[in-house]
Order: structure tokens, then C-alpha cells, then sequence
């Protein structure tokens, strides 16, 4: 999952980090107003931890600015105990959830994962398209009830996908949503191709048929054709 962490106070962001990375999130940081309304107009998140008292500007105005984007990137307040107004706010506006600080880390995940199963999966731990299913909470993933095994980038890769199947996915919106920020830096994008041409062959291996499909000039498309 890629999740957008809100937060100027760069120790519990540090931390927060640390804690979704190990747990095999890809996370992108803004300690400021300015840089999480850029980073909310530029990319698309799983979820978006938002805290509401920024040094330049206010969170919840944050959560309009998202809104009026049409996106659905699910979004959760992390705020101080004595914030009820601006929850109560934040909750009216179209976010998810609100976690009051100071919290468990594991906690966090746990709501993270929640935010993302009712946003793309209609509340389900199990995502079934026709021969694969994919645990979300165990991160196995089966094609015809056998176990196939990914790197932890593959397994984002193909989740990405099938949340959006149907839909074309340019290389750089890959790339973007499995390394983050890090994408930036890449001088091409065919390392997705790479990623995907192995998902093709793990699947393929495993008896699934072809979803993956080029479109060319843009990126790749998962749909059944």
C-alpha cells in the first residue's frame, strides 16, 4: 500500500515510517502545508495519515483540497486528544477515521488496512478475481487454490492492478505508488516492465490466464479481454 504521511512533528513521523515500511507499506512524508498540498495534487495514496495542526497551514484544509480533486485515497486524522471540534469536522468533510495521539503503531496499520479494505475492497480481507485470491492480511496470494510466491514489490505491484482493473496504468503511476518519492529519481521506467513480466510468468507458471495487457505508448492495463 502507499500511504502519504501528514505530520511536522519529525520524530512520530520517523517513526511511523519505519514501523509501514517494515510492515511492507511504501510511505511518502510532508512535515508542511505546502508540500503535502503538492504531494496530494501530484499522486494518488492508498491512504493519507493527515494531521490537522501544520506550521503553515490547516489540515482540514488539506482534506477539502483532496476532496475537491474527486480522488479516493482513504484519509486518517491523527490528531491531539483535545481536538473533538476539528475531528468532528474532519469526519464531516469525508475523512475515513481518526486515531488521537499518542497511539500504537500497530494500531495505526491495523486502521490503515481497514481504510483500504472498505475503500477498493468493499471491506474484504479476501480479494478474489476468477483463479486468484489474495490475502490482505497474510499477504499470500493463490492462483487455483495453490500458493504462489512474490517479492514484496510484485505483491504490490499486482494489488495495485487488480484494485484498478480495467483501468490503464501509465509506468510512471507504477512506479510512483510502489516506490514513492523514490520513483522520481529512476532515469526509465522499465524496471516495471521488468516487475510485471515476472508477475506475468508466476502466474502464467500457475495455470492463470493473461491479464496483463499492453497499451502501447501509455502503460499496462489488468482486465480479462
Amino acid at each position: 500500500m502507499k500511504v502519504l504521511i501528514i505530520e511536522d512533528e519529525l520524530s512520530l513521523q520517523k517513526s511511523i515510517q519505519q514501523y509501514l515500511n517494515a510492515e511492507g507499506n511504501t510511505c511518502d512524508c510532508a512535515p508542511t502545508y505546502e508540500s503535502a498540498y503538492q504531494k496530494i495534487s501530484m499522486n494518488t495514496y492508498d491512504c493519507v495519515l493527515l494531521d490537522l495542526t501544520l506550521p503553515d497551514g490547516d489540515g482540514l484544509e488539506l482534506l477539502r483540497h483532496l476532496k475537491k480533486l474527486n480522488k479516493t485515497d482513504g484519509v486518517m486524522i491523527i490528531t491531539a486528544r483535545d481536538a473533538v471540534d476539528q475531528r468532528i469536522e474532519g469526519l464531516s468533510l469525508g475523512a475515513d477515521d481518526y486515531l488521537i495521539k499518542p497511539f500504537h503503531l500497530s494500531e495505526l496499520n491495523a486502521r490503515i488496512l481497514a481504510i483500504v479494505r472498505r475503500s477498493n475492497f468493499a471491506g474484504n480481507n479476501l480479494i478474489v478475481f476468477n483463479e486468484i485470491e489474495i490475502d490482505l492480511q497474510t499477504k499470500e496470494v493463490k492462483v487455483n487454490d495453490k500458493v504462489v510466491y512474490f517479492t514484496r514489490k510484485e505483491f504490490d505491484l499486482l494489488l495495485y492492478f487488480i484494485a484498478n482493473k480495467k483501468k490503464v496504468i501509465s509506468k510512471a503511476a507504477a512506479a510512483s505508488h510502489i516506490w514513492g518519492d523514490d520513483a522520481d529519481m529512476a532515469d526509465s521506467f522499465d524496471f516495471i516492465y521488468t516487475h510485471i513480466k515476472n508477475i506475468k510468468k508466476k502466474l502464467l507458471d500457475a495455470g492463470c490466464k493473461e491479464y496483463f495487457h499492453s497499451v502501447y505508448g501509455v502503460g499496462y492495463k489488468f482486465a480479462e479481454l
